[in-house]
């Protein structure tokens, strides 16, 4: 395989070391080799006093990482017994922890399209920046999954319910929303990422980042926290969709819409992981509780069901099992939650090790 046929690109230039995520054709979706090869990466990197930050981007011109590699976790799912996905998460779960405790600063430049895993190898890190192309997203419950890579924990902390609404309808937000939500820290214009990426390799990562970054662009969340926080805030999905069309804005009644469209599975246990994150102490315990509704998620039908629709066949008709809400009951959304003995991810473990 040549040079640039990796899937990760690693180089260092002068005090920075890169991590170029590069299958442009795929939106650098990530796979389990790109995952080994990042951590890899990161240990030495960690114990070589000539790298003083990590950064990651991504090849091409459409974004950072549209997500983990859905179609490999799909197939895996359908024709197996999901035992390579369960591998695949419980290592990437591992590096999103690793990322968040990492002692290095840890730079990610999240520009263009940063969804699911892509979000799970950038908001995490030290130094997060966003560009006027960012758009972020945590869209699993249009596939028939539920927000992992640490997503849960990022959005249960956002302020009030924007988390709430970003899980359960898997919308998409620009730089100021991210930076509103805390998934980013600081607003970098999209010509300037390559001189800002250059000046790491000579400048202290402060001093690279006072001189690039901008004052962030509007919120347009911020101008719906009223609705938000006050559907959201329901104890259902139910009544948050009752809620949500009872309120009279026509983005609230928009929103109702766009949850009709997903899974009624994914919603209720969406919402279940986002209000048990908040009573969670630490990332790794949040990552813990992922990993069971995750692989959870992999005997169920709807993951397999949504991906096809939405990825493989694109006919954007997806067959929900159950199909509404109503017969989604609370036995079900509990079965996702329940713990798997020795196959437990062990992350919130003391000394806990792969």
């Amino acid at each position: 395989m040549s040079g640039t046929e990796e899937p990760v690109l690693l180089d260092t230039r002068g005090r920075a070391a890169h991590l170029t995520l590069n299958r442009p054709r795929a939106l650098n979706a990530l796979n389990h080799t790109m995952v080994r090869r990042i951590d890899e990466a990161l240990t030495a990197w960690e114990h070589d006093p000539a790298v003083h930050a990590v950064v990651i981007t991504g090849a091409g011109e459409r974004g950072l990482c549209a997500g983990g590699d859905i179609r490999a976790v799909h197939d895996d799912a359908r024709d197996s017994d999901g035992a390579e996905s369960a591998l695949f998460w419980r290592d990437e779960y591992h590096l999103n922890a690793r990322i968040a405790r990492y002692p290095k600063p840890y730079v990610a430049v999240m520009d263009g399209i940063v969804m699911g895993g892509g979000v799970g190898v950038s908001a995490h890190g030290s130094v997060r920046l966003v560009t006027e192309r960012s758009r972020v997203a945590m869209p699993e419950t249009g596939i028939g999954f539920v927000p992992d890579i640490g997503g849960t924990y990022l959005l249960a902390r956002a302020p009030g319910e924007l988390g709430t609404h970003l899980a359960l309808t898997g919308t998409h937000i620009g730089a100021g929303d991210a930076l509103l939500c805390g998934l980013a820290d600081h607003f970098l214009p999209s010509d300037a990422v390559d001189a800002f990426v250059t000046d790491l390799g000579d400048l202290p990562v402060e001093e690279a980042v006072e001189r690039h970054t901008r004052p962030a662009p509007g919120a347009e969340l911020a101008e719906h926290r009223e609705w938000i926080d006050s559907c959201y805030s329901a104890d259902t999905v139910e009544e948050i969709r009752r809620r949500l069309l009872a309120h009279g804005d026509p983005a609230a009644k928009e929103a109702a819409e766009t949850l009709h469209a997903k899974s009624p599975t994914s919603l209720k246990v969406t919402l279940a992981a986002l209000r048990r994150a908040r009573r969670l102490d630490s990332l790794e315990s949040v990552l813990d509780q992922e990993y069971r509704v995750s692989c959870a998620a992999l005997t169920r039908p709807d993951l397999v069901e949504g991906v096809r629709a939405q990825i493989i066949d694109k006919d954007r008709n997806p067959r929900w099992t159950p199909a509404s809400l109503a017969d989604v009951t609370d036995d079900d959304v509990e079965r996702f939650f329940e713990p798997l003995g020795e196959r437990e991810l062990g992350l919130s473990k003391p000394n806990s090790t792969r």
